[in-house]
């Protein structure tokens, strides 16, 4: 793979994550909660960064976003919609805007609802998805700025990337989320497959993330909020998608 991705684990559960196209050499750095780890990665790889790249204006992803751009030099490249509240960018992108890492194409999909303007990388040659708070590991974030129809919408993005797409999210949310995710299809035997895989991972210290998009179809109820089996579980048999996905959202916010 020309594409070489590593997670850095930032604050008490944040990722950024560092990628690197072999060919050209180039590296970028998606989201940047903190500088520390991000520098000492690439110093221990003995990379250069040249971009940034920012999903979303929440200070737990941007923080150390002028530390790191001092130390490399690097451009910083966000969301348009977003620009006036995210440190200040080289390149301001929209929706169906493509971006060049070396030889890896990425394209540029808004992800609204978590936040207004909150966008996901996606390099569809190497089956990478870095969705930050929009689509988390058995979760989605928690919508903000958005409405429920608007964060129902971004899911309906996400079903229609390849099944074995990785998902690189920006939190170690997991083992809460698969708590909640168990209340809403408790007879599930994926779930409870997912739950001790996940609790036996945290048990060594290691990340649940990233994820693959197969997995999250098959065990995150929010982009299952279109499955028989759990409108029939929340008695919304006759319910609409988007009114499904707004009930199991609100469940989770009071979780």
């Amino acid at each position: 793979m020309p594409l070489e991705i590593i997670t850095v684990p930032c604050l008490s559960d944040n990722y950024a994550f560092v990628l690197h196209e072999t060919d050209s050499g180039q590296t970028a750095v998606v989201d940047v909660p903190e500088a520390k780890p991000i520098l000492g990665v690439l110093n221990d790889m003995g990379w250069s960064l040249d971009h940034i790249l920012l999903t979303h204006h929440h200070d737990d992803h941007i923080m150390g976003v002028e530390e790191v751009r001092t130390a490399t030099g690097a451009s910083v490249h966000g969301g348009a919609p977003d620009a006036y509240r995210l440190p200040p960018l080289d390149t301001q992108l929209s929706d169906g805007d493509t971006f060049q890492l070396g030889a890896e194409t990425c394209r540029v999909i808004d992800v609204s609802g978590h936040t207004l303007g909150h966008i996901a990388f996606i390099f569809d040659e190497a089956l990478a998805a870095f969705t930050a708070d929009s689509l988390m590991a058995w979760g989605c974030g928690r919508v903000f700025e958005g409405t429920m129809d608007m964060q129902w919408t971004t899911m309906q993005k996400f079903h229609d990337l390849p099944r074995a797409m990785t998902i690189y999210s920006g939190h170690e949310y997991t083992t809460s989320n698969g708590k909640f995710a168990l209340t809403i299809e408790p007879d599930n035997e994926s779930y409870h497959n997912r739950m001790k895989e996940t609790e036996a991972a945290r048990a060594k210290g290691e990340p649940t993330v990233p994820s693959n998009l197969g997995l999250e179809l098959a065990t995150n109820p929010f982009l299952r909020a279109n499955h028989p089996k759990v409108k029939e579980a929340l008695g919304m048999q006759d319910a609409t998608d988007a009114e499904v996905f707004a009930e199991i959202r609100t469940r989770k916010d009071n979780f």
